[in-house]
């Protein structure tokens, strides 16, 4: 049985809320501001709280169960990053304050920048972007930009390869590129032939995700980068799966000039539902003047100094201000004010609490976990590319054996063992794909208990495929029908007249 709608619960003159009597004289709102025939439910206090409480507990979210969607990093997020994020010197600042006395927030940002730069290998970042996407679009921006500085107008392509996420080709768009589609081998790295021979001068760049879409680092990555380089374009790192490399290898020294960062994926900071998000972007020396900006700078001055010695004692440390500034040939600002701060702070506790030997085994860890629970799976389901993975892996779709069963019925049937289901149907160079990322934070049990279910579900897929047909069978909506609700979206529920 259904919970009731707030809608069906609606009782006239029920009330949510009481106010006191009004002590100022009101004053009438502006005409058209209030709807008269808005049909709002009329509900008590607590039928309102057990409403809202009902729907969260519908969501699934991480600290629920586990959430293995491959190329998302869905890892937990510590509860010690709510905590600094709350903190009052933080939450208590305005953007519009001087800079003189917003020091901490802009240390917590200079030192994030240096942190990024440290474990990317980078000359400089900028925290401006706020998402992978639009991280992207400002990698594009600046290789852009970089060309025009060299007078080199001919470049117009963008090389990408067919593994990669939708959003590269749809950031070249935006930035007046073509894109152009290269292969990939039969490992599961970038076809150096088809590369080679699309490597010409008007090439602006390639957009390469390391790791892949696949889960497998490209073992070609240095070759790629020379080949790119001698036809004179540039190399863009798309991070999205740099939790695979933290503390291991720094993607500048693999050849790449400009990467971003997801802080919402590889620095433990919350996603979905739309965000809140973050996209940093790092740069390579020959770049740093078309970051977007601002960006924190340490200022070395005696005129600013604020430490507390008397007069002719020695400085315990250099005196020194942090300031904004925009580099000098900056793409402009991407983002109001200096980036999404709350999400910086979450990053940067992350980052402060794990240590560098901390980030390290997290991206070990990562890589154990996607390689123990493809191997005890590719004994069931087909595996197209039977290497060695890293954060994460592709299984080609339902056993062989089973008729008439697709990737989307194993995903449904998930729901019914209380697994949110894995990315499906992506990348699209594999046919049925079922892609995988446990990330980390989970432990050898849940890595257990979920390789147990998909099996479970792989002989179900045989002996009984109707099962599969219709599931799920314990979520409150069931199997819905996902071409007609793409094509005729019901965005807004109307409630009985």
């Amino acid at each position: 049985m259904s919970e009731p709608l707030i809608f069906e619960i609606s009782s006239p003159g029920r009330c949510g809320a009481s106010l006191p009597a009004c002590d100022v004289p009101p004053t009438p709102l502006p005409a058209g501001m209030v709807r008269a025939d808005l049909p709002l439910p009329e509900v008590s206090e607590v039928d309102i709280v057990r409403h809202y409480v009902r729907l969260s507990q519908l969501n699934y979210g991480v600290d629920k169960g586990f959430y293995p969607l491959g190329s998302c990093t869905m890892k937990y997020n510590p509860k010690v990053n709510e905590v600094a994020a709350r903190l009052p010197g933080f939450v208590r600042t305005h953007p519009y304050q001087d800079p003189d006395s917003v020091q901490g927030n802009l240390a917590l940002m200079f030192e994030l920048q240096e942190y990024l730069k440290e474990l990317s290998g980078f000359a400089a970042v900028s925290l401006q972007p706020a998402a992978g996407a639009h991280g992207e679009l400002t990698g594009v921006l600046i290789i852009r930009a970089y060309h025009q500085s060299q007078g080199d107008g001919k470049r117009t392509k963008m090389l990408i390869p067919d593994s990669a996420h939708g959003t590269n080709p749809a950031s070249t768009t935006m930035c007046g590129y073509t894109t152009v589609e290269i292969k990939s081998d039969g490992r599961g790295n970038v076809d150096l032939d088809d590369l080679r021979a699309h490597c010409d001068d008007t090439v602006a760049g390639l957009m390469l995700t390391n790791p892949n879409t696949l889960g497998l680092f490209d073992e070609h990555v240095l070759e790629i980068a020379e080949l790119v380089h001698n036809c004179g374009g540039l190399l863009y790192g798309d991070g999205a799966n740099f939790n695979a490399l933290m503390g291991i290898v720094k993607p500048a020294h693999l050849g790449f000039d400009v990467m971003h960062f997801n802080l919402h994926k590889t620095f433990s900071t919350p996603h979905g539902g739309g965000g809140p998000g973050s996209g940093p972007v790092g740069v390579s020396q020959r770049l740093a003047q078309f970051l977007p900006g601002p960006i924190v700078v340490l200022e070395v001055t005696e005129d600013s100094c604020v430490c507390d010695a008397e007069e002719g004692e020695e400085h315990a440390q250099e005196c020194y201000v942090l300031r904004l500034a925009r580099p000098e040939h900056s793409i402009g600002r991407m983002k109001s004010f200096y980036g999404n701060f709350g999400v910086l702070i979450k990053a940067y506790t992350y980052i402060r609490m794990l240590g560098a030997a901390g980030l390290r085994q997290a991206s070990e860890d990562a890589v154990l976990n996607a390689n123990y629970l493809m191997h005890r799976l590719k004994k069931v389901y087909p595996l197209p590319y039977d290497r060695t993975c890293m954060h994460e892996f592709v299984l080609g779709g339902p056993p062989p054996q089973a008729k008439d069963i697709h990737t989307m019925d194993v995903a449904k049937r998930l729901m019914d063992y209380g697994f949110h289901p894995p990315t499906v149907y992506f990348p699209l160079i594999v046919h049925e794909a079922i892609m995988i990322e446990p990330t980390e934070t989970e432990s050898k049990a849940t890595l257990d208990a979920f390789a147990e279910a998909m099996i479970t579900i792989a002989e179900e897929a045989v002996a009984d495929p109707d099962l599969l047909h219709s599931a799920p069978h314990v979520t409150p909506v069931t199997r819905l029908d996902e071409v007609k609700a793409a094509r005729e979206p019901r965005l807004r529920w109307t409630p009985p007249q």
